[in-house]
């Protein structure tokens, strides 16, 4: 290879210089060289189409790129620069000044060794909504002293904005919000003396100090901070800023701001955002000072009292947000003042009354959102005759009622009235109404049939949950713009034929589930676009054709029908690569297992059917999330590779004929949520593997014939609620936890009917801290499960064998009965205060009844029968107010039966064959009978203990003295109105009668029985 010749290797270094030199030698760079600078930058990036539309559909702050498309495909190098579409130059001197490619559709990296760097006269550059993944923002950008804007905003720029934006001293505007959150460590805008306008919406500014914002010019007349994890307390006077006109601090939840008491009256402000940020108490009426404000959106902001009627004098006010706060009263009728409005948005607050119908002066009005809260009365027709409103959002209120028949000038694009109270027909203008796109009244009170539609504007059409009654209008199928039918729970007897239906081309979601619904597969058509479809309990006894065209499927819900036989070949390919929900169960489904292709399906549901055979291997390459298959004749074993699974999070395949044993081969990050082998014929030791399931909230195995030891070692899960092994063939002592801390969150063990003896486990009682207290926050009625799956159990509850369909997640139970267990009770039961059922029956225990029972104050049922329990029922379990089942036959008991609150509801048969106990209910009486335990407490002991409200011991013993009814009545009075002293006076004579005439009987029968 021959020699460079000596010219072109000074070329070379002229070149070198040339492209890395200082910015004093660069900035002689000739208008020609420029050019070339720009042509390699542009050479270094992809142009991608798939960039648009931009990120603002999830960044709504982020501006509309009007017009998007590839500025640089139009450079070309026989043409100079200063005319390329996008670049400005100084006439004077040819200098690039100016570069604007914002959303041209660029995608590559920015190096800091790019030759944009170069371009040392810039004075305004904008780089906004391209893609730069994963590029840095080059400390070189801190190069432009004369730059005065910089939009680089929305361009995926990544990791932390460097420190020497801030030298960029000559900046009027900076924009750098970001797609991936950038880091803002340091303040970079301390040396920025002449900046107007600061962008840095969704910035992570976690480190900054709020007060470091008090050091921007005084001159700022826009300051957008939306998203920036912005934390700690920001002083009021960022909000006096003499020229502000622009204010957005929205979606910064750990912000504490405090609005102005006074003082407030900027007439520059028109744009304040401050949605999402810690405030509380009332809003000052001082906001009513922002004359010239058109922009105000203060949404979830935990404001509450009533709105100041002062708004009524932001007479510019163009978009009001006020959702979802703590506003209480009517809305002031000073809003009717607002005539430039065309947003309102006072959804999700405590408002009450009627709609005011000041609402009907804002003739301007196009979105009119009044949901979430308690209006109530009729619809009132000032409100549809604005003549300019096309979306009314009025659902979950209380309104009454028919709606208004005669309305005039309707220009309705969105109605939603849904979760109300309204009913009557549904009036002839709904179907009237030209422009109308989505209609949404469903959960009403609606009667009668659906009327024909006049028009074929309708995209969205939702009546569910009425009482319509009828056949579809045949005008439906001139809704050829439909993506939603939503009908269900109706009485509407629909007819899926070609006449109707054949037309919905662009239909997405149907549901006519809790309908009548006949189907006519002899004439087929398709839905090509039809991605959700609910038919479930619509009374179909066979799979609609049409659903094999479906090629979008996403999700099918046809349970709860009478679809009988085999499914179709057919079912297996619908939705091939689309489908991800599948809920066949509760049908006559027969034969082998479905032989299913979906590749992306996360959800099958097939319970309650009649499938037979084994449970494929071909599911296995599926990548499950829930499989409930529970409930049919399937038989073989559980296929390994379910239990291998790191996706799989539900796996009910309870109520077959498996066999075999569960496979031993649990991955390590496997994600299972819930396991209910119950109601199979498994056999065979628990593997241990099962450990390594650490999500595991639900284990249930019950009913089979798995043997060995106690599971120990699942004690190290975390995050198990619920442990069922009953009737199966487990044996041996329970000996002390191999953890620490073992089952800390379990609420439900049933280890019953097994083989288990020796002394029950105190030191795992001790640790069971899920079942100690019952939090307020807990009493709400939350279910173990998730979106798709609930989870549910077999229970002995109130000595019944009991489905619980749906497990609160605050019902606690025990169940060690039908063992070999031997010794005493431990003590340390009495500390698991949130019990709701406690059973040790059939063992053979002994000892006394544990007083500290009485601590149970939530115990519901408690089963002791079949023991050999000794000496007295603790007095101490009259304080069980809850306690409606009580089993405690079959021991050795003796003494007085307590009296009092819920013992006297308990039969003879809660203390059969206890030969030694006597009192009510019991004919024995107690005579000359000394106590082996702590004497009871006295009359007036127990009415000091009685609760302030509920039916107690002196209702019910009203009752037995005076007669039901009566003893009833006074309850109610006591639970309404107190105690006053005449009824507990009347309460201590009527105790006192009753006691008497017992001791009269008693003597004169003899004591005997």
């Amino acid at each position: 290879m021959g020699c460079l010749t000596w010219q072109y290797q000074v070329l070379c270094l002229l070149s070198f210089l040339f492209l890395h030199a200082p910015s004093s030698f660069s900035s002689s760079l000739s208008s020609n060289s420029q050019c070339s600078a720009l042509l390699q930058f542009n050479n270094s990036f992809s142009i991608d189409s798939s960039l648009f539309p931009p990120p603002n559909n999830i960044y709504p702050h982020l501006p509309l790129c009007y017009t998007s498309y590839p500025k640089t495909a139009s450079w070309k190098e026989d043409k100079h620069c200063c005319s390329w579409d996008g670049v400005d130059c100084d006439k004077n001197t040819g200098h690039v000044i100016g570069l604007d490619l914002s959303c041209s559709w660029l995608s590559g990296t920015i190096h800091s060794n790019s030759t944009l760097f170069l371009l040392r006269h810039l004075r305004t550059l904008s780089l906004a909504g391209n893609n730069f993944y994963p590029s840095l923002i080059s400390s070189e950008f801190g190069q432009f002293k004369s730059l005065t804007h910089l939009n680089l905003s929305y361009s995926y720029f990544s990791g932390q904005i460097p420190s020497e934006i801030s030298q960029l001293s000559s900046l009027v505007s900076l924009d750098l919000s970001s797609t991936n959150n950038m880091l803002i460590e340091t303040p970079i805008w301390n040396n920025l003396t002449l900046l107007r306008e600061l962008h840095l919406d969704y910035t992570d500014m976690s480190s900054i100090r709020p007060k470091s914002l008090m050091n921007l010019s005084s001159s700022l007349t826009t300051l957008s901070l939306h998203g920036c994890n912005l934390q700690g307390k920001l002083k009021n006077s960022i909000l006096l800023l003499p020229s502000l006109q622009t204010l957005d601090l929205g979606s910064n939840p750990n912000l504490n701001v405090s609005l102005p008491k006074s003082n407030w009256s900027s007439s520059s402000l028109k744009f304040l955002d401050l949605s999402m940020i810690r405030f509380s108490g009332e809003i000052p009426d001082f906001i009513g000072n922002l004359k010239s404000l058109k922009y105000l959106d203060l949404s979830y902001c935990n404001f509450s009292g009533p709105i100041p009627t002062l708004l009524g004098n932001l007479t510019q006010i163009t978009d009001l947000i006020l959702s979802w706060n703590r506003f209480i009263g009517s809305i002031p009728t000073s809003l009717g003042n607002l005539t430039q409005l065309t947003l309102l948005d006072l959804s999700a607050n405590k408002f009450s009354g009627m709609i005011p119908a000041c609402l009907g002066n804002l003739t301007k009005l196009t979105s009119l959102f009044l949901s979430s809260n308690s209006f109530n009365g009729l619809v009132p027709s000032s409100l549809l005759n604005l003549p300019n409103l096309s979306t009314l959002y009025l659902d979950y209120n209380q309104l009454v009622g028919p709606l208004p028949n005669h309305v005039s000038g309707l220009n309705l694009t969105h109605l939603s009235l849904s979760s109300n109270f309204l009913n009557g027909t549904l009036p002839s203008w709904l179907f009237n109404l030209p422009s109308l796109v989505h209609l949404h009244i469903s959960s009403n009170q609606f009667i009668g049939e659906i009327g024909e539609f006049k028009s074929n504007s309708l995209e969205e059409l939702g009546l569910g949950h009425n009482k319509l009654q009828g056949s579809l209008p045949r005008s439906i199928s001139r809704l050829v713009n439909l993506t939603l039918l939503s009908l269900p729970s109706n009485n509407l007897s629909i007819m899926l034929d070609f006449e109707i239906f054949s037309e919905l081309k662009n239909l997405q979601y149907l549901d006519f589930s809790n309908n009548l619904v006949s189907i006519n597969n002899n004439v087929a058509y398709t839905l090509p676009n039809l991605k959700q479809i609910n038919l479930s309990s619509s009374n179909i006894s066979e799979f609609p054709i049409f659903l094999r065209t479906a090629t979008n499927l996403q999700n099918l819900d046809l349970s709860n029908n009478s679809i009988y036989g085999q499914a179709p070949r057919w079912l297996g390919d619908m939705g091939r690569d689309s489908l991800y929900f599948l809920d066949l169960s509760y049908n006559l489904l027969q034969g082998p297992f479905l032989n299913l292709k979906f590749l992306g399906l996360l959800y099958i549901f097939i319970s309650n059917n009649k499938l037979s055979g084994e449970i494929p291997c071909l599911i296995c390459k599926i990548s499950l999330e829930v499989l409930d298959l529970s409930h049919n004749d399937l038989s073989g074993t559980v296929p390994k590779c379910l239990v291998h699974s790191n996706v799989l999070k539900v796996l009910d395949l309870r109520m077959n004929s498996l066999h075999g044993t569960i496979p031993t081969t649990f991955y390590k990050r496997n994600d299972f949520r819930t396991i209910n082998l119950n109601g199979n014929q498994l056999e065979g030791p628990l593997p241990r593997s099962l450990a390594y399931c650490t999500n595991l909230e639900v284990l249930d195995l019950g009913n089979n014939k798995i043997n060995g030891v106690f599971p120990y070692w699942l004690g190290s899960l975390q995050n198990l609620r619920v442990l069922v092994i009953r009737s199966n063939r487990f044996q041996g002592h329970i000996g002390n936890p191999k953890t620490k801390f073992p089952f800390p969150n379990l609420r439900i063990i049933d280890i019953s009917n097994n083989q288990f003896n020796g002394p029950l486990p105190s030191k795992y009682f001790k640790h069971l801290n899920a079942m100690m207290s019952v939090h307020k926050s807990d009493v709400a009625l939350d279910y173990m499960g998730e979106m798709y799956y609930s989870d549910s159990v077999n229970v002995m509850l109130k000595g019944h064998d009991t489905k619980l369909v749906r497990i609160l997640t605050v019902f606690t139970s025990i169940d060690f009965s039908n063992n070999r267990f031997t010794g005493e009770m431990p003590k340390i039961i009495g500390r698991l205060t949130s019990l709701k059922g406690l059973n040790f029956s059939h063992n053979n225990l002994t000892g006394y009844i544990p007083s500290s029972f009485g601590n149970l104050t939530n115990l519901e049922s408690l089963d002791l029968s079949f023991n050999k329990l000794s000496g007295e029922i603790p007095n101490q379990l009259v304080n069980l107010q809850w306690l409606e089942v009580l089993k405690l036959s079959h021991n050795q008991l003796i003494g007085h039966i307590p009296s009092g609150k819920q013992f006297y509801t308990f039969n003879n048969d809660s203390y059969t064959e206890n030969l030694g106990l006597c009192g009510f209910p019991l004919s024995r009486t107690c005579n000359n009978h000394v106590s082996q335990q702590p004497p009871p407490s006295t009359l007036q002991e127990e009415e000091n203990s009685e609760p302030e409200n509920g039916f107690g011991w002196q209702a019910v013993s009203m009752g037995y003295g005076c007669g039901v009814i009566f003893g009833t009545l006074m309850g109610y009075l006591m639970f309404k109105i107190g105690k006053p002293k005449w009824i507990v006076r009347m309460v201590k004579l009527e105790q006192h009668i009753m006691l008497r005439r017992l001791k009269n009987n008693t003597h004169g029968r003899g004591g005997r029985k």
